[in-house]
């Protein structure tokens, strides 16, 4: 087999690797938001599905075709999931999932927010870091959606104190009741700072964390990607 050959057989590949990453990704954002409304509610849809859709993008024009370099992309997914892991303990800690079922009188438990942030989460992220490593397509979308949910959708945090609760607004107390769907949720704190008085809800003071790291490799990866490009339309330009 020659040189020619060898070159159009490795570009197939790549290609029929990116086609079926492409899939992939596809696959993941639909499941994500169907599990998620029929799960959940569409709170989760907006959130997972608005995060999807912008990683997916932000992935298929820069990563898929141009895998970046691990030393580059894999330290910054990292510390973005370090960052995630220590805001998700403040949100276990405050009850985050059975928060959001009372502001959006939806059906997130405690079992659920643990399933999803605790146990699949973890494996998703270290599945990915190997990826990132050798540079396998699927990888960088899940980093890019990574970076854009606690990179950008964590500031909702900030807003959800000052949105009326659908489940007793007026109530401060702890309550435990069945939610729209016919879910039994415990543990229903009020976050609603009309009623406590108080500006805060379930991990918003860690929100912060995974922000810094997650909006700055999207800046860094974006930059990177241009100066690819800039660099390879000169190359072509010289030829």
């Amino acid at each position: 087999m020659n040189t020619v050959e060898t070159n159009r057989n490795r570009m197939e590949t790549k290609k029929s690797l990116q086609r079926i990453s492409i899939l992939i990704a596809s696959i993941f954002i639909t499941v994500a938001c169907i599990q998620g409304y029929r799960n959940i509610g569409i709170p989760v849809v907006v959130i997972v599905g608005g995060s999807g859709v912008i990683g997916f993008l932000m992935w298929y024009r820069t990563y898929l075709k141009h895998p970046v370099d691990p030393k580059v992309i894999l330290p910054l997914f990292l510390l973005t999931v370090a960052a995630l892991e220590v805001h998700m303990c403040e949100e276990y800690l405050t009850g985050f999932g059975p928060a959001m079922s009372r502001l959006f009188d939806i059906s997130w438990s405690e079992k659920t927010f643990l399933m999803i942030f605790a146990f699949i989460g973890p494996v998703i992220y270290t599945l990915t870091a190997l990826g990132l490593y050798y540079r396998i397509p699927i990888a960088g979308f899940f980093a890019w959606f990574i970076f854009i949910g606690p990179g950008v959708a964590e500031f909702t945090h900030f807003i959800f104190p000052l949105l009326r609760p659908d489940i007793l607004p007026d109530v401060k107390a702890t309550i435990s009741q069945q939610v729209a769907n016919g879910s039994f949720i415990g543990n229903m704190h009020n976050y609603y700072v009309k009623t406590t008085g108080h500006y805060y809800f379930s991990g918003m003071y860690t929100a912060i964390l995974p922000m810094i790291p997650g909006i700055f490799s999207i800046i860094k990866l974006v930059k990177l990607h241009r100066l690819e490009k800039g660099e390879s339309r000169a190359s072509t330009a010289i030829q």
